[in-house]
């Protein structure tokens, strides 16, 4: 079959067709970079690095876009509590988020624009939105006029007073209307800023991703992704200031939503506080067995994360590594099963490939004690057969971002873990010893690393360290 995907736009199951059958493009929303990110914030980038793959095998190429959000108030907030600036909160947590992310697994993006890097092409945008009726500037405030698109709400289906109840949009004196929403605001001497033909500010969150966007992957893009959170009223803004600046071009024909992840049945959210941050879960658990966890209900639907899951996603993988250990003698090359290809074209069914991976696992464990002996697996006819399943499963895997290391390697997961999270809390604990101008305490942890033979490297992507 060929490759269908749920469009949240239209909410119906729809063959996938790109503008550009050589190259589809694909933008998922990216982090804002003020702290570590929990868990649910992984799920999307799993997920869609999955569907990412796939577009890849089936067209060739892909132009793959995450965004960095490094200007946003809770930024600002951070480093005037830190008494530094912006950057040196955002270049740590986007580092961070970087190395966390490829713990799980997760291939980097083919771009990852920050929304600091398009200023010029976000005040751009909205110079057009004005002239074309559909901004307006009031107080150093530039507001997008709701009133002025009629398509407003057509992604999320919401009515203008739900819309506004939901969106827990600020009724300011300078509004036209109560649904208006910032693209630009005005800063102060102690704010982040830009000059502007408003004056000194900085964008609204909602401008940024639309800027991006449209400056890597054109006025449409195929696939617009991200967590069901920011359906509204992210994406339905998004929409709204895209196609208004485009003189109508659809912003992007396929919208994606993965469902939230809940923690004992309530959302995971910073707010509550009941959050796992992956930068902690990557330390204290082994990463593929966090990243099957993710990939075990289908992304459209919530899923209950918890000790036992992550403990049964522990359970499962050493059965899988320990089915390859019986083969290691036997050479393999990758080589995806069309079910499984199958499974990820019916909307990305994951569990449903995980099902199907765990089957050609049983078949190698059967077809290796046949009544012959675990010797006779290995030789004539029977040894092509476990060949051919472990190339099956091996290529599997690598459709879903698992068993792609040696069964010893896994394994031996966990001799070191206690101690390489020790160090790691060390670590952190002097960069924020650093930031917090504590330099006495950054020096004691410093010396207590090199006492003990650690050896840290200042790289592009943070501060990584290995035994002397």
């Amino acid at each position: 079959m060929s490759l269908h995907l749920y469009n949240s736009l239209t909410r119906r199951l729809e063959p996938f067709a790109p503008l550009d059958p050589a190259c589809p493009t694909m933008y998922v929303c990216g982090p804002t970079v003020y702290n570590y990110v929990h868990i649910g914030n992984a799920r999307g980038p799993v997920v869609f690095g999955v569907l990412a793959d796939l577009l890849r095998r089936r067209f060739g190429a892909l132009k793959y876009a995450r965004n960095i959000t490094d200007v946003d108030d809770k930024i600002n907030a951070a480093a005037r509590d830190q008494d530094v600036p912006i950057s040196t909160i955002t270049d740590r947590f986007a580092a961070a988020y970087r190395q966390d992310m490829a713990a799980l697994g997760i291939a980097p993006p083919d771009i990852e624009p920050a929304a600091t890097a398009h200023i010029g092409e976000i005040v751009a945008m909205i110079e057009r939105l004005i002239d074309s009726g559909h901004a307006y500037a009031a107080e150093g405030h530039v507001l997008f006029a709701v009133g002025s698109f009629d398509g407003y709400g057509k992604l999320s289906r919401r009515d203008t007073d739900d819309m506004i109840a939901g969106a827990r949009i600020e009724v300011a004196p300078y509004k036209r209307d109560p649904g208006d929403f910032v693209l630009w605001k005005p800063s102060t001497d102690d704010l982040p800023g830009w000059d502007s033909p408003w004056g000194v500010g900085r964008p609204g969150w909602h401008i940024e991703c639309s800027a991006m966007a449209a400056a890597h992957l054109g006025e449409t893009i195929d696939i617009h992704a991200g967590g069901v959170d920011l359906q509204f009223p992210h994406h339905e803004n998004e929409i709204a200031q895209s196609e208004c600046a485009h003189g109508g071009a659809p912003f992007a024909n396929v919208w994606l939503h993965n469902g939230m992840l809940t923690f004992a049945g309530s959302k995971m959210s910073k707010s509550i506080g009941n959050i796992e941050r992956v930068h902690d879960l990557v330390r204290t658990h082994a990463p593929e067995a966090l990243r099957y966890a993710l990939l075990s209900a289908h992304y459209r639907q919530p899923l209950d994360w918890s000790d036992a899951l992550i403990e049964q996603s522990v359970r499962t993988l050493d059965r899988l590594y320990g089915t390859l250990r019986i083969v290691e003698n036997l050479t393999a090359t990758p080589s995806i099963p069309r079910e499984i290809e199958d499974a990820l074209d019916d909307d990305l069914n994951t569990p449903k490939a995980l099902s199907i991976l765990a089957g050609i696992a049983a078949k190698i464990r059967q077809d290796f004690a046949p009544p012959g002996g675990p010797a006779f697996a290995q030789t004539g006819d029977l040894a092509n057969r476990l060949t051919t399943q472990k190339s099956r499963l091996l290529g599997a895997g690598l459709a879903l971002g698992l068993l792609q290391q040696a069964p010893a390697d896994w394994f031996a997961r966990g001799a070191d873990d206690a101690d390489d999270a020790r160090i790691q809390a060390l670590i952190d604990e002097r960069i924020t010893a650093k930031q917090a101008r504590d330099f006495a305490r950054a020096d004691a942890i410093r010396d207590q690393l090199a006492a003990e033979k650690i050896v840290l490297e200042d790289t592009p992507q943070g501060v990584r360290w290995k035994r002397g």
